[in-house]
C-alpha cells in the first residue's frame, strides 16, 4: 500500500494569521510529505507493506514507526484547523470538558501548559481515557496515545519545525494563537465517532 500525503481543506495561506504560508510550506508540504516518502520506503518487503497507519502507529518499532506515527499525527493536526473555525465546543463535549477539567477556559490553560513545558520535540494531546473521561497527554517525537489505548481527539505540534519560522523561540505565544484556528466541530465529530 502507497501511503499519500493527505490533501488539506484548506490553502496554505489560509491560516495565516497564526501559521504563515512558509511554515505550512515547509510543515506540510516537507516535513509531512517527507515522513510520507520515508515510510513508503521503508515499508516494502516487511509486514506493514499493505498495513493502514492506524496498524503501524500499533505495532511497529523503529523507522517504521516514526514515520508512520509522524505521517498519522500531522495528518491528525492539520485536519482540526479551519480560517473560519467554530471557537468553542457544545453539548456532549463541551460537558465531557467540564466534568473532567472544570470548565473550558481550564481546559485550555491545562492543555496549553501540558504544549509549552513538553521537554524537547513532541505533542499535547486531549484524549478520551481508557475510563471513558478526557484527559490531556504529552508524548515526546513520533508518539502517539494510540499506543497506550487512548482515543485522540486533538494534538498540539510542539516540534520546533511547527512554530519557529513565525516565532522563534516564543512556544507559548505559538500555542495561545493555536486555538484561534482549531475548528471545535472537527473535535466533536471525532468525540462521536470514538465515544
Amino acid at each position: 500500500m502507497k501511503h499519500e500525503l493527505p490533501k488539506l481543506q484548506y490553502s496554505l495561506n489560509a491560516l495565516a494569521e497564526v501559521i504563515s504560508e512558509k511554515t505550512m510550506e515547509f510543515h506540510y508540504g516537507k516535513h509531512h510529505q517527507a515522513y510520507v516518502n520515508n515510510l513508503n520506503n521503508l515499508i516494502p518487503g516487511t509486514k506493514f507493506e499493505n498495513a493502514s497507519l492506524e496498524q503501524i502507529v500499533m505495532e511497529a518499532e523503529g523507522g517504521v514507526f516514526n514515520n508512520g506515527a509522524q505521517v498519522w499525527n500531522h495528518t491528525f493536526y492539520f485536519e482540526a484547523f479551519s480560517p473560519a473555525p467554530k471557537h468553542k465546543p457544545e453539548g456532549d463535549l463541551l460537558k465531557a470538558i467540564e466534568a473532567s477539567f472544570g470548565s473550558f477556559e481550564e481546559f485550555l490553560s491545562k492543555f496549553s501548559n501540558a504544549a509549552a513545558t513538553l521537554f524537547g520535540s513532541g505533542w499535547a494531546w486531549l484524549v478520551v481515557d481508557t475510563d471513558g473521561k478526557l484527559n490531556i497527554t504529552q508524548e515526546s517525537n513520533a508518539g502517539n496515545p494510540l499506543r497506550k489505548g487512548l482515543k485522540p481527539l486533538l494534538t498540539c505540534d510542539v516540534w520546533e519545525h511547527a512554530y519557529y519560522l513565525d516565532y522563534q523561540n516564543r512556544r507559548p505565544d505559538y500555542i495561545q494563537a493555536f486555538w484561534k484556528i482549531v475548528d471545535w466541530s472537527v473535535v466533536e465529530k471525532r468525540f462521536e465517532k470514538v465515544r
